[in-house]
């Protein structure tokens, strides 16, 4: 085996080597990233669910209220 050929073989190696290191950091971080989305969805859910609660309640009570003539219905 040539030296070029070594060199060509050890160059290829490091850069397989840093891709490999990197895929399995972007895959490390896609956990990370969905782990963090479910507990924000379980946090934040019960909220929402509260703030549409009180909209549609709001909602109803504004159909109920009377309307000043002259004022859109």
């Amino acid at each position: 085996m040539t030296t070029t050929a070594l060199v060509w073989l050890v160059v290829g190696l490091l850069s397989l080597t840093a891709v490999l290191a990197v895929l399995i950091a972007l895959i490390r971080h896609v956990f990370v990233l969905g782990r963090a989305a479910n507990r924000f969805q379980e946090e934040v859910s019960p909220l929402a669910r509260e703030i549409g609660e009180l909209a549609d309640t709001t909602s109803i009570r504004s159909r109920r209220m009377p309307h000043r003539p002259g004022s859109p219905p």
